[in-house]
């Protein structure tokens, strides 16, 4: 037994090792993003507020829970639409968990002296966005169609395609690629149909049958090698 598990180690390659690594690494964070939602909606006591305008969003697009406003559907995921964390005594925003699926946020009346723009990273529906009235919209200005200070509140409102402004852009997309917006202020480049890898020069599906082998195969071996080391660990003791 000893034998053969050491050959079926040294048979794994580089590659293996790595795509097997990444797999545990998605199926952790899979696991920790069931309860993300509930860290974020019970960040604040109460529901959603009455005079916030996640509340009239609510109203007509989802239902409330806690602080968040999820998406009326019939399957088991639950979407967060809306979020009001106004007037909650914030001090510091590091993330927003799950929420990169909101398309109205509240972070007013909320002592926040500092805001990061990658917190808003692939807030790609984010269509208002309020903040405390000293803080400036996430990607500037003109990553807006609209941006006022209302009710001691900043409002950012129509989130701008950046993409459509190609001479604010840093770089452009590689060749087999195209531009899609990414949050205010952010893009990514994706590959076009029939093309992926490392800036989409492969061409040809992406070989997910052999990907998903390789995943199983790794799982398979790691699990052996745990059990087997587990087993010499108790045989020692």
């Amino acid at each position: 037994m000893t034998l053969f598990l050491a050959k079926m180690t040294a048979s794994i390659t580089a590659s293996t090792v790595y795509l097997c690594c990444v797999f545990i690494v998605l199926f952790s964070v899979y696991a920790d993003s069931q309860d993300t939602d509930a860290q974020l909606c019970q960040m604040c006591q109460g529901t959603v507020r009455q005079d916030s305008p996640v509340w009239d969003f609510c109203l007509t697009k989802g239902y409330i829970r806690g602080r968040c406003c999820f998406r009326n559907n019939t399957s088991n995921v639950d979407t967060i639409i809306g979020l009001d964390l106004a007037n909650c005594s914030i001090s510091h925003v590091e993330h927003l968990y799950n929420s990169s699926t909101a398309f109205i946020i509240d972070l007013s009346d909320n002592p926040v002296s500092n805001l990061s723009d990658f917190i808003f990273q692939g807030f790609n529906h984010l269509t208002q966005l309020l903040l405390p009235s000293k803080l400036e919209c996430p990607g500037g200005n003109a990553s807006w169609e609209k941006v006022e200070v209302k009710n001691n509140a900043r409002v950012c409102e129509g989130q701008k395609n950046i993409c459509n402004q190609t001479a604010q852009m840093p770089w452009d997309c590689p060749e087999n690629s195209f531009c899609s917006p990414y949050g205010p202020g952010f893009f990514e480049c994706s590959c076009l149909q029939n093309f992926h890898g490392y800036k989409c020069m492969r061409e040809g599906e992406f070989p997910i049958a052999k990907v998903l082998g390789i995943l199983t195969g790794s799982t398979v071996v790691v699990s052996s090698l745990l059990w087997f080391t587990q087993r010499r660990k108790a045989k020692n003791t």
